[in-house]
């Protein structure tokens, strides 16, 4: 008999609108962000406060100050505490951290640092991941950190390039640490994305343009009103229509 297995759905939203539509497509959880074209950073307080007013859905909250690698000075670790003390006091559910050295290996210190400033909130180690030297020795640390999830590609582009060491990595983490692939995911892909990796969790943004609505536009500026991107309802559907039926392996 063939048998469906959930495969939970994160979307990881740019604004408010962005998270309201993703829980109208069908998402399970929402990882609220900014600059999604830079990888993403931390959003604003009041972005958080609001969705955290108006989502039904579990809300992770991405903890990355400005875009570029993951090596962080001692303002920029301040800055990051912060924001996960300011998201564990709104009542999120999850933040989305990491942090690297300069060798390219997590940071164990300050990575236990916002393990800890997280409390009860979830914790996702984010694609920082896919930029270490040593994915197996990589992970061993995440786990042994005590986060619940990592995002990854395995180590390339996008997530079905890296499908086989995702793979790799669900079977090693079995049981201790949970593997969300993500990274150029879409409605065509994330079956057999889900077939050959065996994760229980994708990630994608599932983002279109959005046409500005104004109607003058100072031709000085050089498009600063121009159009923009968000999260897709009608995307996000398809994603989860996609998912709905994948079969438990």
């Amino acid at each position: 008999m063939k048998v469906t297995r959930h495969i939970r759905l994160e979307i990881a939203a740019n604004s408010l609108a962005s998270a309201v539509a993703a829980q109208e497509g069908g998402a399970d959880r929402i990882e609220l962000c900014d600059n999604l074209e830079a990888g993403g950073t931390t959003p604003s307080y009041g972005t958080i406060a609001a969705a955290r007013d108006v989502l039904k859905l579990p809300l992770f909250v991405l903890v990355r100050p400005r875009a570029g690698d993951f090596l962080y000075d001692s303002r920029e670790r301040d800055v990051m505490l912060r924001d996960i003390e300011l998201c564990r006091k709104l009542g999120c559910d999850g933040v989305v951290i990491g942090a690297l050295d300069a060798d390219g290996d997590v940071d164990v210190v300050f990575s236990r640092e916002m393990v800890a400033a997280a409390g009860a909130m979830h914790t996702t180690f984010h694609r920082a991941f896919d930029a270490v030297r040593d994915p197996s020795r990589a992970l061993e640390t995440i786990i042994t950190l005590g986060c619940a999830q990592v995002l990854t590609s395995g180590g390339y582009a996008s997530a079905p390039e890296g499908a086989l060491a995702i793979a790799g990595h669900v079977e090693t983490a079995r049981g201790r640490l949970l593997v969300m692939a993500g990274a150029g995911i879409t409605p065509g892909n994330v079956a057999p994305l889900v077939g050959v990796t065996g994760v229980e969790d994708v990630h994608a943004s599932a983002r279109a343009v959005r046409t500005t609505a104004m109607r003058f536009h100072n031709q000085r500026l050089a498009g600063l009103d121009h159009d923009w991107q968000q999260t897709d309802r009608a995307t996000v559907r398809a994603l989860r229509d996609a998912l709905d039926g994948c079969v438990s392996r």
